[in-house]
């Protein structure tokens, strides 16, 4: 069974943060760099994000450029990739965006959580278990029976966490903002945990993309540093 290559995508600010902390969303990309995001969409098979996501930013997560889903259409997929979230409490608010624009959703949860969101999201999505604990390998092997060749993970920072510490990212998009947040309570990227090969281990830096005022790196964390 073939896994889907999985590319971890995520904006921050020069002193490593996602966002700013506050009740609102905090933009720290700008016009060309979203456009760049909506390109990659449009190229995926799939997109994730975690469940404290869809709850705290309340995201569509579409491609929105007329042209791209014309030509997703054009090839025989769908308009729109499958979303794709992961809880293991089953806590998804039924009325959230996700659910309701674009086209299937697939939720994967844990025994505990499966019948509390199975009920709260029936007729909304489809909703697979992935044993007592989330399960990330087993996660991606049954995106793969699906046929997601390729799935863009959005976040959140947990989600980018067990990614990355179980060593199933194969691509990371940073895009790099001008600015400087400065809260210490505020979300980054990635949490504490003991990623394989330690901080000794570099990535594969595979490009760097200037977008305005934007810089994009493209690193490869399965390929050691050249």
């Amino acid at each position: 069974m073939t896994r889907p290559h999985v590319l971890l995508s995520v904006a921050v600010s020069v002193d490593g943060y996602i966002d700013d902390g506050g009740a609102a969303r905090f933009p720290l990309s700008n016009a060309e760099d979203f456009d760049h995001v909506d390109r990659l969409r449009a190229e995926s098979d799939a997109i994730l994000v975690g469940a404290g996501t869809v709850r705290r930013d309340n995201p569509r997560l579409l491609v929105n450029d007329p042209g791209r889903r014309a030509a997703r259409v054009g090839a025989g997929r769908p308009e729109h990739p499958l979303k794709v979230t992961v809880t293991g409490s089953g806590d998804l608010p039924p009325d959230a965006a996700f659910w309701h624009h674009g086209g299937e959703k697939r939720v994967y949860t844990t025994e505990s959580g499966a019948p509390k969101v199975s009920a709260a999201l029936a007729g909304l999505a489809s909703v697979a278990c992935l044993g007592p604990e989330v399960d990330f390998a087993a996660l991606l092997d049954d995106l793969g029976a699906l046929g997601v060749g390729r799935l863009m993970v959005e976040g959140g920072g947990r989600v980018h966490t067990a990614f990355l510490a179980s060593g199933l990212a194969d691509e990371i998009r940073m895009a790099v903002a001008p600015m400087l947040i400065g809260r210490a309570a505020a979300p980054r990227f990635v949490h504490p945990a003991a990623f394989p090969g330690g901080p000794a281990r570099r990535f594969h830096l595979d490009g760097v993309e200037v977008l305005g005022d934007v810089a994009v790196l493209r690193y490869f964390p399965k390929r050691a540093a050249t």
